[in-house]
C-alpha cells in the first residue's frame, strides 16, 4: 500500500498500475484503498509469487 500511494502520482491520469502483492489482505486493502482515494480498482490477476492487482489513476 506504501509504495502503491508513492507510485500513483506518477502515473498519467487513466494509466494503470499493476501492485504484485504476496499478502492475502491485498485482496481487501487495495480495493478500499482505490475507494478512498478515489481511483479505480480494475481487478486481480494471477503472478508468480501470490497475485497481481491492477489500478486506474482516475485523478
Amino acid at each position: 500500500m506504501i509504495e502503491l500511494a508513492k507510485v500513483i502520482a506518477d502515473v498519467p491520469v487513466g494509466g494503470t498500475v499493476r501492485v504484485l502483492a504476496d499478502d492475502e489482505a491485498a485482496r481487501l486493502d487495495i480495493p478500499a484503498w482505490c475507494q478512498m482515494r478515489g481511483q479505480e480498482y480494475v481487478g486481480e490477476e494471477p503472478a508468480d509469487r501470490g497475485s497481481a492487482h491492477l489500478v486506474r489513476r482516475l485523478v
